[in-house]
């Protein structure tokens, strides 16, 4: 059996860093002091990545796409983006594309709703199937 090297770094917690280390050191990249100077880059720009999306996503009021409702309002932010750029055939391109994608999203929504009110109405059923059992 081969055994598994271990990053030699100590966590904040005291415990060891269990990340694999590099092929030519004791320690990962993340604790590497070779690459203390890149890791710091790379913090620092998910720090300014981080800063971004909020400020974006708050100019646009876009929370994301975890259901349909956030899904449309990313979809009327591109179109509203798209409709006030200047006429051309790129642009009625992808306005015609948002318009099917949209389609396809009130489609999915509308099913989605037809579902929950058919469970409603079921779900009491199903309770009293199971009762009397």
């Amino acid at each position: 059996m081969v055994a598994m090297r271990a990053c030699k770094a100590l966590r904040e917690d005291g415990g060891r860093c269990q990340s694999p280390p590099l092929l030519d050191g004791d320690f990962c990249l993340m604790h590497s002091p070779e690459h203390a100077e890149e890791m710091a880059e790379a913090r620092r720009l998910g720090g300014l990545r981080r800063r971004r999306e909020k400020a974006v996503s708050g100019a646009y009021a876009f929370e994301g796409l975890a259901d349909v409702g956030q899904v449309r309002r990313l979809l009327e932010v591109a179109a509203l983006d798209t409709l006030s750029l200047e006429n051309s055939v790129a642009r009625s391109r992808t306005l015609a594309y948002l318009a099917q994608v949209a389609l396809k999203a009130l489609e999915v929504g509308e099913l989605a709703e037809r579902i929950e009110a058919l469970e409603r109405l079921v779900a009491p059923r199903l309770e009293k199937a199971g009762k009397r059992r």
